[in-house]
This record gives structure tokens, sequence and C-alpha cells, in this order.
């Protein structure tokens, strides 16, 4: 199990629901995907007080076990035109909910009322298209994958970046949600849609 200092416990301890997590990861500043790539532990995040949406998902998972959850990610894959996203799960009363950061409007939080994952996964289905040509481009999904497989190597408390989370991601099975013809008859979003994707929550 990780070893939290004691500020850090105070702090975790505040984060005592999924909600509330939700919210601790809404005030940390979105950092912006660009050249200058980083992985960050649930302890670093912690410390810089800023994420991106593969670690807000970890750090999440982090703080959802720490109350006694078990640290669940899903990965969420698209078209090679767009970018995959990472949310963490967790069940309540036999429900799916889902925390999620990200900068935009959507793609967020989940409220844990989803009978299944696959449920949970395709409530994201509509909101995910690129803004550019407003396509859908949300293609499959991982299992769950329970993170307490890398306690070994320490991944809640590491001073090094844990690429080997994301590069494990990579390497498992997906399930497709959508077959060739249901992808041919898939109609654009919205222009009004896709102005709404334009709000962010944090500037570069």
């Amino acid at each position: 199990m990780a070893s939290w200092t004691t500020e850090e416990q105070k702090i975790l301890k505040k984060l005592s629901t999924p909600a509330k997590i939700q919210d601790f990861l809404n005030g940390l500043r979105f950092r912006i995907i660009g050249g200058n790539e980083t992985c960050h532990s649930p302890r670093l995040v912690l410390r810089h007080r800023e994420a991106q949406c593969m670690e807000g998902a970890m750090f999440a998972a982090a703080v959802l076990r720490f109350h006694g959850y078990r640290p669940l990610i899903i990965d969420l894959t698209s078209t090679a035109q767009d970018q995959d996203h990472v949310i963490s799960v967790f069940q309540i009363g036999g429900f799916w909910g889902a925390i999620s950061k990200t900068n935009h409007g959507v793609l967020r939080y989940r409220e844990p009322v989803y009978r299944s994952v696959r449920e949970l996964v395709m409530s994201y289905f509509h909101e995910y298209f690129l803004q550019s040509n407003r396509k859908k481009t949300l293609r499959g999904f991982s299992k769950p994958v329970d993170l307490s497989r890398f306690d070994r190597r320490e991944w809640e408390t590491s001073e090094e970046p844990i690429w080997y989370i994301p590069e494990y991601l990579l390497t498992i099975p997906h399930s497709p949600i959508l077959n060739r013809s249901q992808i041919a008859r898939l109609r654009i979003a919205d222009p009004i849609e896709a102005q709404m994707t334009e709000i962010v929550e944090w500037r570069t």
C-alpha cells in the first residue's frame, strides 16, 4: 500500500466521496498536452496541483482506494484523428460512476447510476467528437484495470514518471462499441454542440 505523508493524508481524508474527489480535480490546473509530456504519479499531481486526463484518472483511483474502493481506471479509445481518454470508475450500490479530468465542458463526471461498464462508457458517446469536423470518434473501451497490479512499482507515490501504466493500457484488449454500418451512418454533431466544446476551464 502507498506510504502517504501526514500532510498528504490530511488532504486525502477530506476527499471522502467521489464527488469531492471530482471537485478537487476540477480545481487542479489542467496541463495542456504538448511537447513536454509528463506522467505524474498521484503524489506528484498532489504536489504540483496540475494534471491531464491520465494523471487525473490515476489520482482519482488512488484517492478512491484510500477510502476503501478498488483503484480502477478505464481506457476510452477513439479514432486515429482524435485522442483517447482515461477515466477512474467506481461502484456504489452496484451502479457504476466515473471521475474524469478534462479541460472541456464535456467528458466529465458521471453519477453512479449506470448498470454496466458499457452503459457508463456509452454515456460519453455523443459528447466525444472532433471540433474540426464534428465527427463522433469514440470507438471502444477497456475493462476496468485495477491499478493495484502496479503496487510493487509504488505507482501512487513514485517520484519518477509512471509511463508504464498508459503503456500497459495499449497492450490490453478493448471492446468495440460500433460496427462498420453503424459508423457509416453516424451523424455529425450540431454546430451548437461544437460551440459548447469550445468552453474550457483552464486557459494556456
